[in-house]
């Protein structure tokens, strides 16, 4: 009987022993294993595209009731967020979110800051286009396609919501081609999405479960729970080559224009340099100095930052043999840009002194200085008057002096402009309005 009933005793014993060694702490390789098992589709995404997502803040501070200006509040900070889609510091974000301040700031995961300026903005489609001067090559974030995407497929959001830098929420796609109406907007062809979305995600990327941008997060329903909407990226992939033209935004003359769901030349200027470099109607462009181009968008991004003067080497498609073209870009004919602003809108212009710069702690390329403002004509009309601060023309930044000349070379008369200009009141921030002038 001892016998026995010490072998129970020793039996139970050992069961305890057995049980407090599975409870013991694992090994550094077990926890690198549990770790391992942990590590889901969603996570890896998320490791995958953390650094290409940014906080962006705008600091706004007004007061008192000035003309056109309306009425103006204290000191407020903004926060939104944005995505990397060029190495060279171009930020994807929504036009809402910089819309009220001309002092941004782009800010990293690891905690590097940036002063930014928008480059290009569509208030219509609520999305901008920002530049910061890193001081190396970021990463970009996978542009995706949201034309098949599916009802119930994973979907991660990812942000800074009330402040809370770099938060990520998880949901699914709830619906597609949503109209979501405001008073001053109408935004078509929504991504309805359950992951959680909340004031600061504005402009952040909304991504399929391969870390791929599938949205730009926009809004949310105020009186719902997990009711959120994203701009389709295939719509920013439409707006973004009129966004980043750089004739337009760098004075450059290329001469041609892709489209199509390749990046087929559907344009060619005579005599322009890419029509001299042997460039052809129907080619369609592979890869820009050894980036592969898959579609319009991705030549577009490759082509930012390339300067005049500087040679681009093309890889072609035609007639089914691969070829290489080498453009040296062109400089657009320079134009007296305060001349035309007089000619076609009443206002003469100048660019922004250091000086000034300094006092009103803006970048010299934050715009163009009214000097000037003719009271018969479309600046003065919509009160506009001399020492404000134009930011933009249509879509793009007014400056340089020649860079708004060219914005204004086509434009007839009673043709719609629209500006963004900024007030400026001694010891304050600025006051913003946007305005529509008609040309004369």
């Amino acid at each position: 009987m001892m016998g026995t009933g010490r072998g129970i005793v020793i039996g139970g014993m050992l069961i305890v022993v057995a049980c407090c060694v599975t409870n013991l702490p694992a090994s550094g390789d077990d926890r690198d294993t549990l770790r391992d098992l942990r590590r889901t589709h969603i996570v890896e995404a998320v490791e995958k595209v953390r650094d290409s997502v940014v906080n962006i803040s705008s600091l706004q501070r007004v007061r008192k009731r000035r003309s056109i200006f309306g009425t103006l509040d204290q000191t407020q900070q903004s926060s939104g967020s944005g995505f990397v889609i060029h190495k060279d510091g171009y930020v994807v974000t929504n036009d809402h979110v910089v819309a009220r301040s001309t002092d941004h700031r782009v800010r990293f995961a690891n905690g590097r800051t940036y002063e930014a300026v928008v480059v290009a903005r569509d208030r219509l489609h609520d999305l901008a286009v920002l530049r910061i001067e890193p001081e190396q090559p970021l990463k970009p974030l996978p542009l995706g396609r949201s034309d098949d995407i599916m009802l119930g497929e994973d979907a991660i959001a990812i942000g800074n919501p009330f402040g809370l830098e770099n938060t990520i929420t998880r949901g699914v796609i709830s619906a597609a081609n949503r109209t979501l109406e405001f008073e001053d907007a109408t935004y078509t062809d929504l991504i309805q999405t359950d992951a959680s979305i909340n004031p600061g995600n504005s402009g952040g990327p909304l991504l399929n479960a391969v870390g791929e941008l599938i949205g730009v997060n926009t809004a949310i329903r105020p009186d719902a729970e997990n009711v959120g909407f994203a701009i389709p990226v295939d719509q920013l992939r439409d707006l973004l080559p009129e966004m980043l033209d750089i004739s337009k935004l760098y004075q450059v003359e290329f001469g041609l224009r892709v489209g199509g769901e390749t990046a087929e030349v559907v344009e060619l200027t005579d005599k322009s340099p890419a029509a001299e470099a042997g460039v052809r109607l129907g080619d369609t462009i592979v890869r820009v100095d050894g980036t592969p181009v898959l579609r319009g968008v991705d030549f577009c991004i490759a082509m930012l930052g390339h300067r005049a003067g500087q040679t681009v080497s093309l890889d072609l498609l035609r007639d089914g043999k691969r070829l290489t073209k080498t453009v040296r870009l062109a400089e657009v004919p320079k134009m007296d840009g305060s001349e035309i602003a007089w000619r076609k809108l009443g206002m003469e212009l100048k660019p922004l002194s250091r000086a000034a710069s300094v006092r009103l702690r803006l970048r010299r390329d934050a715009g163009m200085v009214v000097t000037k403002v003719d009271p018969n004509g479309p600046a003065a009309r919509e009160g506009i008057e001399e020492h404000d601060l134009l930011a933009s023309l249509g879509r793009y930044r007014a400056w340089p002096l020649d860079g708004v000349g060219l914005l204004l070379k086509d434009v007839k008369r009673n043709d719609p402009v629209d500006v963004v200009v900024y007030r400026f009141f001694e010891g304050y921030r600025p006051a913003r309005v946007e305005l529509r002038l008609y040309a004369r």
